[in-house]
């Protein structure tokens, strides 16, 4: 018989889908078992009294039976909430989807992950709270290369450890190489000073301490380039969150100068 108990814990509502004709499965981030998948009897009758506390980008305190193999249950729920400007925004919905999606990724059902669940408890936090979706994200990205197996060295150049002088960063050599030593790479990025400081930063910024975010456009364009050729090259993965999200900017680069042309003055 599969080791089990009943605990609470607090849990982020990753992903639902429908089960059977009534039930429902939902995967929830908890601090201290992991992913979890629970069962949910009777989740799409009409009136379930949990129907609130699953509902996706909710999070809160649960109480259940947590399975150490198969599913789990949930028996009840208390202070959970909603994120509203997520749950109500389709961009900020697809970037809060595709952090908790690359999360999903990254750790296997039942590893303890309880410093991913803090950190994502922050970015969705300050996702709904105004502060720019693809700078969380991109904050995101960069920390869980390491769980990815990838951890690009980006304290010093990866030759000489200098970190006096301008880097820019190599695939080829999985991390930062400085002025002295980019030739080595002609297929370097060719990034910006800003774009490379930005990404440095990244890897060892702290979510909870974030007052205020201001990039530019451009940084922003190269900062997402880096991070699409390292999670394509090096990472080996594409998610369909991610082409949401990549549709989604195409969409507004073709709409926003029919915009700006509609809103002329004469």
């Amino acid at each position: 018989m599969a080791q089990r108990e009943i605990a609470d814990f607090n849990g982020i509502v990753m992903l639902r889908k429908d089960y059977r004709e009534r039930d429902m499965l939902v995967k929830i981030l908890t601090d201290h078992f992991g992913k979890k998948m629970f069962f949910i009897r009777r989740a799409r009758k009409r009136g379930f009294s949990l129907a609130a506390a699953i509902l996706p980008f909710t999070h809160g305190t649960y109480i259940g039976n947590i399975r150490a193999d198969g599913l789990s249950f949930i028996n009840t729920a208390k202070n959970y909430r909603q994120w509203q400007s997520i749950s109500q925004d389709i961009t900020l919905n697809a970037y809060a989807t595709y952090i908790l999606n690359l999360i999903d990724v990254a750790f296997p059902d039942g590893q303890v992950i309880a410093e991913w669940y803090q950190r994502a408890l922050f970015a969705l936090n300050a996702i709904d709270e105004g502060f720019d979706p693809q700078i969380i994200t991109n904050i995101i990205e960069i920390q869980l290369l390491q769980p990815f197996g990838v951890a690009p060295r980006l304290e010093s150049c990866v030759v000489c450890q200098r970190t006096d002088l301008p880097f820019d960063y190599s695939q080829r050599y999985g991390g930062l190489l400085c002025k002295q030593h980019w030739q080595l790479d002609p297929y370097r990025f060719h990034a910006s000073a800003r774009a490379i400081y930005l990404m440095r930063l990244f890897s060892v910024i702290n979510l909870q301490q974030i007052n205020s975010i201001s990039v530019k456009a451009t940084t922003k364009q190269e900062l997402r380039r880096m991070l699409d050729r390292i999670y394509q090259d090096d990472v080996g993965l594409s998610l369909k969150s991610k082409h949401f999200l990549d549709q989604m900017d195409q969409w507004d680069q073709v709409m926003k100068p029919r915009f700006d042309k509609h809103s002329e003055k004469p």
